[in-house]
């Protein structure tokens, strides 16, 4: 076959081809180079009522470098005595900051993740996210995870909620992208459990900033597949929590709750574990490149330990490259 063209049309062609080349080799060597980082949400020492900087030590022993926690905006007795694994808003952030650095350990994300469904979300959750965010910059943090709540709002129709959470994502992403700073919606409630809701909510703003926290527990409890939830977002994914599920709670509340506060059970020793196996090689595959906060009962330690070991023993069977 002849193909027919003058001199220019050719070295234009020429060049969109090693053009996309070279693009293409880029995104290979970024696939090539991902790794994905464990880390874990403080949660996990809420019961054994440890201070954030005893979790920096516990982090630091068992060679974990990525934290996760909430926010407290304002003052709080527990927290001030020492009974709380979170940190307040009132701390200052640099010299947390360099606090952590010391112990080898820095924040994959902080979570602010106030219900922004509700009556309540605009008045509340979005000053709270706001306040966040600068915060979270000067401690070296990049994502900020958000949500919406477990039930239906009261007093309102789906349609009223989202468009009421449009606005107000509205006004967080323009803050954020000052910032340049990520905001995850987390996979937690009555609407982002529902795959259809949750690509409308990351629709909300056409914004790099505006992404999604997996969770592969609160997917499980809600009666979605976590495995086909990922992939359908995996594009989206900044950030993810494993979390596993007891055999026992599946049975008892499974498809009638939207979320775990925190999960009873070992990673591994439950009945999702072979789902976030499966997530885990969706994520390999995507090249992507992050941090798997592990999201359970610590038990004081033991249990998040345990827990450690299986992430760990899966990774290197499924061929990904992690630092910790």
């Amino acid at each position: 076959m002849q193909i027919n063209c003058t001199r220019r049309e050719f070295v234009a062609a020429a060049s969109v081809t090693l053009a996309g080349a070279a693009l293409g080799g880029a995104a290979s060597k970024r696939k090539d180079n991902a790794m994905m980082r464990i880390g874990f949400h403080t949660d996990a020492f809420n019961s054994a009522y440890w201070s954030f900087e005893k979790c920096l030590e516990w982090a630091q022993a068992n060679g974990v470098h990525f934290i996760e926690c909430g926010l407290i905006d304002g003052v709080s007795w527990i927290h001030g005595l020492g009974y709380q694994p979170h940190v307040a808003l009132y701390e200052d952030p640099l010299l947390l900051r360099k606090k952590m650095e010391k112990y080898g350990v820095r924040f994959s994300q902080v979570d602010a993740a106030f219900p922004l469904s509700g009556r309540d979300g605009p008045l509340y959750g979005v000053p709270y996210v706001l306040k966040s965010i600068p915060w979270a910059k000067l401690a070296g943090c990049e994502r900020i995870a958000t949500t919406d709540g477990l039930h239906k709002p009261k007093g309102l129709s789906d349609d009223e909620a989202m468009e009421m959470m449009k606005r107000s994502y509205g006004q967080i992403i323009e803050v954020a992208e000052a910032y340049e700073m990520i905001i995850d919606i987390e996979v937690h409630g009555y609407f982002t459990t529902n795959p259809d809701m949750m690509e409308k909510m990351l629709a909300f703003c056409d914004s790099p900033y505006l992404r999604m926290n997996m969770d592969t527990g609160n997917t499980f409890i809600a009666g979605q597949d976590p495995v086909a939830f990922c992939d359908r977002f995996r594009k989206k994914v900044t950030h993810v929590h494993v979390k596993d599920v007891s055999k026992s709670l599946a049975a008892a509340v499974r498809g009638k709750q939207t979320g775990i506060a925190v999960s009873h059970c070992a990673i591994g020793d439950g009945i999702n574990a072979q789902n976030i196996r499966k997530v885990l090689t969706i994520l390999r595959d995507i090249g992507y490149d992050g941090v798997l906060s592990m999201e359970c009962e610590g038990a004081g330690g033991p249990m998040i330990e345990k827990s450690l070991a299986w992430l760990r023993r899966t990774l290197r069977e499924l061929s990904i490259p992690t630092n910790g």
